[in-house]
């Protein structure tokens, strides 16, 4: 069987934010696997960025950087361009989430939720995004050649579903999973549409990847509760992400501009 060509990645150079995250790595390992260049950009150098540098030693180069401070991503865009390594694929994925073990005040009740949360959720999710775009997506509609894919949630497009966290209010908890995560993954679908009408004409598409739950050694009740929602009755793993990624990287998806792509185990379907 002949493979599409369309589908090709190998010679992409592509920024991936969040590269040391569970699929920041996975995402920029599929890239690297398929032949792209990547350049990874993380707040923090872990043991998933370090394995990258190991494993592809001439196509992943790892950046520290804070993606809510311009200066940081300037720095690396001109890097890239006296290097003549000037991006073709932007694919921003870091985010900030209140984890289930944050302290009690960023899970608690909405009414309690504290201002400083939500000034560094959307700081990092929607701002930082902004920042990406701005510095990335210049040097892409300045080459007329260019796909930004924008990653967002289920909880971008419905609310989330706070009967999921019922076990952890019967145990004593006062536990809700909080709003501005939500609030800042329903900017993304909003920055994609706005920046792909305005960038259609310089070849620089601009999608969004709306993406469900990830498994993540979760608590046995809070997985139980989960996949009964969800029609394929389980959590994504990193890998089922992977290939849209490398869809709306690659040709194949070069009519495709201003859409969401979800893919989330038909969570929004019902």
């Amino acid at each position: 069987m002949t493979s599409h060509s369309g589908f090709d990645v190998a010679g992409e150079i592509v920024v991936v934010t969040g590269a040391g995250g569970q699929l920041g790595s996975a995402y920029a390992r599929a890239f690297l696997e398929c032949g792209a260049s990547v350049w990874g950009l993380d707040i923090v150098n872990n043991s998933a960025i370090s394995k990258l540098e190991e494993e592809y030693p001439s196509l992943f180069k790892f950046r520290q950087a804070n993606i809510t401070i311009k200066t940081d991503l300037k720095k690396i865009a001109q890097e890239m361009t006296d290097s003549a390594s000037l991006p073709t694929v932007l694919l921003n994925n870091a985010a900030l989430d209140s984890p289930p073990k944050a302290p009690a005040e960023e899970n608690g009740p909405f009414e309690e939720y504290p201002e400083s949360s939500w000034d560094e959720v959307l700081d990092v999710n929607l701002k930082g995004m902004f920042l990406c775009c701005q510095v990335f997506g210049r040097l892409m509609a300045q080459k007329r050649n260019g796909s930004i894919i924008n990653v967002s949630s289920i909880y971008g497009v419905v609310a989330p579903d706070q009967s999921l966290y019922e076990y952890r209010r019967k145990r004593g908890e006062n536990f809700y999973k909080p709003i501005a995560y939500s609030v800042s993954k329903s900017g993304v679908l909003n920055l994609s549409r706005y920046l792909a009408a305005y960038w259609a004409k310089s070849n620089v598409r601009v999608n969004t990847l709306t993406i469900s739950g990830v498994f993540n050694n979760q608590e046995q009740e809070f997985l139980e509760q989960y996949c009964s929602r969800i029609p394929v009755g389980r959590m994504a793993l990193p890998s089922d992400y992977c290939g849209p990624v490398l869809f709306l990287a690659s040709a194949a998806s070069g009519y495709m501009t201003g859409s969401n792509l979800v893919v989330d185990g038909g969570w929004t379907a019902i």
